[in-house]
């Protein structure tokens, strides 16, 4: 008998793969002088940037689908605009970089975000310096460079863009982290796109204010309202399927999806788009950089395995005190089994609903915290 949750989960996954390879390859196409011939980056992205916004907005305040976070203008002004910033910057340096270098060679370059999100983390002192990492974060950039000088149509100008995207989107990762989970402010993908694609929309508007606008006005730019709205709709649905696979399997799960779906856009890439080859050189460093990442990510979850075990354990030692007190106590309530299996509850990874995982784990931290203390100042 097959599972139906199971085959649940892995259609969210083919989802995801789908979309996000459709949404690059779509992008590519549309933005290519070579097929669609739209080669206006900051255009396409503030026509996603709108739409996304309107559609959230559609569904916060007339269908109310889910409610607005309590935002104050402090917290928009130091975290929201910032975020919305990089957030806007990495959008449009990727999408530029499709007019310079091919779909494959850009995959390549984007094993760099380890690295980019290492070196921003560090810097902001999120994360500590390790040599453990750090020489993976060397294998990477090894990889890439090996990958680089095999690319025929190597372009700077094009490997710049998206480099500078790559860092634009990690530095856009560790403000997330310590802007708004500082603030204790947790977004959904509707409230994310309700406060942060507007934003987004009014940064992208300077620049292409100043260097597309112009251009739009003196060449023949043709404009098909059914394209640019399937475009814009796969991109939005492509943020939601992350959303429902991170809180389906986890994200592990969909960093591995992640790392299949780069393999399988590189080969579709260069079947859709013929004028992109691949070399041995090409596939050599990519491989390099691809073992630096996995290495990277098994040692990120066998950091958060072994944080989490004092936790399961503090967690265990507090339902079995209950259990205890109530086996001894005949008068105590059922209200300490609860607690205790609110506790263990809490201790496991509950990936069906992993967007509450923050609180989850701030609960089991102060219980851990509370026990310390007590053990500290008991005999």
């Amino acid at each position: 008998m097959i599972n139906s949750q199971l085959l649940l989960t892995y259609l969210y996954l083919l989802v995801y793969v789908t979309l996000s390879s459709g949404v690059i390859l779509y992008n590519k196409w549309v933005l290519s002088p070579k097929y669609f011939n739209f080669p206006l980056p900051i255009t396409l992205t503030m026509i996603h940037m709108g739409f996304s916004g309107a559609v959230a907005f559609f569904l916060i305040r007339v269908l109310k689908v889910v409610s607005p976070v309590k935002m104050t203008f402090e917290i928009y002004a130091t975290c929201v605009i910032p975020i919305s910033a990089f957030f806007a910057s990495s959008l449009w340096f990727g999408n530029t970089a499709y007019l310079f270098i091919s779909v494959a060679f850009i995959q390549m370059l984007k094993a760099l975000m380890p690295v980019a999100t290492f070196l921003m983390a560090v810097t902001c002192g999120t994360d500590t310096l390790r040599w453990d990492v750090f020489l993976n974060m060397l294998l990477v950039s090894v990889g890439v460079v090996v990958s680089s000088y095999g690319e025929i149509h190597f372009n700077v100008v094009g490997t710049l863009y998206q480099v500078t995207g790559i860092f634009a989107e990690a530095l856009r990762l560790v403000l997330t982290q310590v802007l708004l989970q500082k603030k204790g402010l947790t977004l959904n993908p509707i409230t994310s796109l309700y406060y942060i694609a507007p934003c987004s929309f009014v940064f992208l508007f300077v620049p292409w204010y100043l260097l597309e606008k112009p251009e739009m006005e003196v060449s023949q730019i043709q404009f098909n309202f059914w394209i640019f709205f399937s475009n814009a709709f796969a991109a939005l649905a492509l943020n939601f399927s992350i959303f429902l696979v991170i809180g389906r399997t986890g994200a592990v799960t969909i960093r591995v999806a992640g790392v299949l779906k780069d393999w399988l856009l590189i080969a579709l890439s260069t079947v859709i788009f013929p004028e992109s080859t691949i070399t041995r050189l090409n596939i050599i460093g990519y491989a390099i950089a691809l073992c630096g990442v996995v290495m990277y990510n098994y040692l990120k979850v066998k950091d958060v395995s072994a944080a989490q075990l004092p936790l399961d354990s503090i967690a265990e030692r507090a339902a079995k005190g209950l259990m205890e007190k109530k086996s001894s106590d005949p008068y105590v309530s059922d209200n300490g089994s609860n607690s205790s299996s609110l506790a263990r509850s809490g201790s496991g990874p509950d990936t069906s609903a992993d967007e509450e995982a923050p609180l989850i784990s701030s609960r089991i931290l102060h219980l851990g915290r509370s026990s310390h203390s007590s053990q500290k100042s008991s005999p």
